[in-house]
């Protein structure tokens, strides 16, 4: 039997074009969301490490010795390679949290990050790209507009203007 698409029956819609309306409801997510979650998520990743090597103010003994005997990093002092990643693992997450030099926050942590899959754990790739990719997020397009260098930004093209 024939099927005739009349007035008041709704028009056929096939997977192609169900797919279509899924992709662009995706394509209206804005980088703003995208962003501020990559900036967060990774921040609170890094910080929590931190946390781990210190007491207060000071490196613990056992983030030393975490250098010294897992870690083991070429040319690098395991104590200053201790104090450099307490300092780096709460500065720069602080700094993606309220979205100040972002994108060279997120650098210095991707660099992090690759000496640890190249030097450290080299297995944990699967971890180590997944956090990759959020530091890409930020580096390739910004931390979007609720950052403090958005507001920078704005400033200073209103006073070119």
């Amino acid at each position: 039997m024939d099927e005739h698409i009349t007035m008041t029956s709704p028009p056929r819609r096939g997977f192609a074009h169900t797919l279509d309306g899924v992709i662009q409801i995706f394509n209206r997510i804005p980088h703003d969301v995208v962003a501020t979650l990559s900036r967060f998520s990774i921040a609170a990743v890094f910080w929590r490490s931190g946390e781990t090597k210190v007491d207060g103010w000071q490196v613990t003994d056992n983030a030393v010795y975490l250098f010294q005997t897992e870690y083991k990093l070429p040319l690098v002092d395991p104590w200053l390679a201790a104090h450099l990643a307490a300092f780096a693992e709460h500065a720069f997450p602080f700094l993606l949290v309220i979205g100040l030099a972002s994108r060279l926050s997120a650098l210095a942590l991707l660099g992090m990050t690759l000496v640890i899959e190249i030097f450290v754990y080299p297995d944990a790739w699967p971890t180590h790209g997944t956090w990759a990719v959020c530091f890409l997020v930020i580096i390739a397009g910004g931390p979007g507009r609720l950052s403090l260098d958005y507001l920078i930004s704005r400033y200073f093209n209103e006073r070119r203007a």
